[in-house]
């Protein structure tokens, strides 16, 4: 055996030992773990994502469009409807039509969990715990530098980030966010979570009451990489309908396949009250915490 395989054996049992720890950390606080489709009939409608189509071909011919799960999001929320109170999942999820990097492959593992009668104050809580109870430690060396993940972890509105002036054009929003604020943030040594989006980035999270410009989303950076993205999640079907109904026409403007709105997400959004969730990028959360330069 050599190196090169010596290498690639430590790496899949580290990442075991990570997944392992995932599973641990949820079960200890009593969510149930989830194994929902990865072959669905209808994908989101996310203006700037697409999916993986195939056909599905059944044994008299007939012949139906399905779709690789870009997140284990709709049906988990459908499962929520049941009557569960915290569930997770670790799903591999596939995304089409985006860039190759060291971060990014069109096959990954997505971790999401849900709480009911929660928000996403409750959801920064359960990121910055898990964070810890795989690391193990306070301090994470990453790429030779040395960083504090003491807690509560510095947080951040993306309004107090901007200087009070958001862009109100979205690629100039973005442009800015990744040239300016994302190296600021990294060069802290520290962990980010940056919260409250304008409301039209936020086409799952519930708006703010006291703030309607803004949705309660949040995301958390370390090390210069968007580990996940969390909402306090919209159930209000009528809303969620018309942003479903408002991408679809962005995504006919902008040239994208459009699909049908999933009439049983807005039927089991009606059922669950209150509802937080996140869906976090495994493969980066092990490349961290393995002090990996890619995933």
């Amino acid at each position: 055996m050599g190196d090169r395989d010596n290498f690639l054996i430590q790496k899949l049992i580290f990442r075991e030992k990570i997944i392992d720890g995932i599973r641990e950390f949820f079960k200890k606080r009593d969510f149930h773990e989830m194994f929902t489709p990865t072959l669905v009939p209808i994908p989101s409608c996310e203006p700037n994502l697409e999916p993986f189509k195939t056909e599905l071909i059944t044994a008299s011919g007939k012949k139906e469009d399905r779709y690789l799960i870009m997140s284990p999001e709709f049906s988990l929320k459908k499962t929520m409807a049941l009557g569960f109170e915290n569930i997770f999942e670790i799903a591999k999820v596939f995304r089409n039509g985006e860039e190759l990097s060291s971060w990014h492959k069109p096959e990954f593992m997505m971790l999401e969990w849900y709480r009911k009668n929660s928000d996403y104050i409750q959801i920064m809580n359960d990121f910055e715990e898990l964070f810890g109870y795989l690391n193990g430690s306070e301090r994470m060396k990453y790429q030779g530098e040395d960083y504090d993940l003491t807690r509560p972890w510095p947080r951040y509105t993306v309004e107090e980030l901007f200087g009070g002036k958001i862009p109100e054009n979205e690629q100039d929003f973005f442009q800015k966010f990744l040239n300016e604020i994302e190296p600021k943030l990294r060069e802290s040594r520290k962990p980010a979570i940056v919260y409250d989006w304008p409301v039209e980035m936020a086409s799952l999270a519930r708006v703010k009451k006291d703030n309607p410009k803004y949705a309660e989303r949040f995301e958390v950076y370390l090390a210069g990489v968007e580990l996940g993205n969390a909402f306090s999640e919209l159930t209000d079907p009528v809303e969620q309908r018309k942003r479903f109904e408002e991408e679809i026409l962005l995504r006919k403007k902008i040239g994208k396949s459009v699909y049908p709105i999933d009439e049983e997400l807005l039927g089991a959004l009606g059922k669950v009250d209150n509802m937080a969730g996140i869906a976090v990028g495994v493969d980066r959360l092990i490349m961290l915490l393995a002090d990996s330069e890619e995933i």
